[in-house]
């Protein structure tokens, strides 16, 4: 079935936008190896694009880890402010981000991120977000329930000046729960999953690629790269 054309594009940011997704990796295997536990991608796929605190709820809980939900968010965020400065932006994602703000194509980012590691996360990175119309983070005060609930996506698609329709609205995605979001909102996903994720989770996507390289916008009735690029 052909992909239907958009006018509007949102992009989740962690582990689609940045190489963030490895870094919780490494900051949640060390606390868990002190219990004796395994932060698998089992474990790491039920929490993907969930905002924070229902997140290490899950961890906690999944793996019985002797500690309270608030206690391992806090020791995350600890190792995870050393870690995060060091982010890099993922393949293909500042050609594709540049290509779409010069052709003026309104463009957001919608991240379960609240600010105090969204800002950690982009402190090198100012001047590629600044290409976005606007950035919904996970504590906006109108984002009331987090991924897999749609509610990111359509304060974000609300944002937008004029606003959409929801339809015409291109997601991108890497974490099963973001997909099941977009899905929710009514909006086509691209899913870019890690090698590592479950196949069995990438079903619910529009289109499914190993990386935003692979992408090409004309498919969604974009502006198709210019071949010297």
């Amino acid at each position: 079935m052909p992909f239907q054309p958009v006018s509007h594009v949102i992009f989740d940011m962690d582990g689609l936008l940045l190489d963030t997704e490895r870094l919780y990796t490494v900051a949640f295997q060390e606390i868990c190896e002190r219990y004796g536990a395994v932060y698998s991608w089992d474990v790491k796929a039920k929490v993907m694009g969930k905002q924070s605190l229902e997140a290490v709820q899950i961890i906690r809980d999944t793996l019985q880890l002797p500690m309270t939900p608030e206690e391992l968010l806090k020791e995350s965020r600890d190792k995870l402010q050393i870690l995060f400065p060091t982010a890099s932006l993922l393949p293909g994602v500042e050609k594709l981000i540049t290509h779409l703000h010069r052709h003026h194509i309104p463009i957001a980012v919608a991240t379960s991120s609240p600010k105090v590691t969204f800002e950690m996360k982009t402190r090198n990175h100012k001047d590629f977000f600044s290409l976005f119309h606007h950035i919904v983070i996970g504590d906006d005060p109108d984002v009331k329930k987090g991924k897999p609930e749609p509610d990111a996506f359509l304060v974000c698609a609300r944002r937008f000046n004029p606003v959409p329709c929801l339809e015409k609205c291109l997601v991108f995605e890497d974490a099963p729960n973001g997909v099941l979001a977009a899905c929710a909102a009514g909006m086509q996903v691209v899913m870019i999953p890690d090698e590592n994720l479950n196949q069995d989770l990438t079903r619910e996507a529009t289109l499914v690629l190993q990386s935003m390289e692979k992408f090409k916008p004309e498919q969604f009735g974009l502006p198709a790269y210019d071949e010297v690029q």
